[in-house]
């Protein structure tokens, strides 16, 4: 792991997020002690949920129709819902 000041990292911080994108994670120092660490963000998908669901025990009719609507909404498509291209 990468060890910068705050400062340096201010100064810094498009280069920061350069290597936090190409998986590096950065701690950050205030003081001569960490106070920060910039990561790679973990995607998510849909397969999270649906092996949530699946282990969800039916209590009742309510609760196993609603886990089969949200599955029935999930797709096989990893790619990410938010984005808007």
């Amino acid at each position: 792991m990468r060890t910068v000041t705050a400062t340096r990292a201010s100064r810094g911080f498009s280069d920061l997020l350069d290597a936090v994108e190409h998986g590096d994670t950065i701690a950050i120092t205030r003081g001569g002690r960490v106070v920060a660490q910039i990561a790679p963000a973990v995607s998510t998908t849909g397969s999270a949920l649906r092996a949530a669901l699946a282990g969800v025990p039916t209590l009742d009719d309510d609760l196993e129709g609603d886990v089969a609507g949200a599955t029935a909404l999930l797709t096989t498509d990893e790619s990410d819902p938010w984005h808007a291209g």
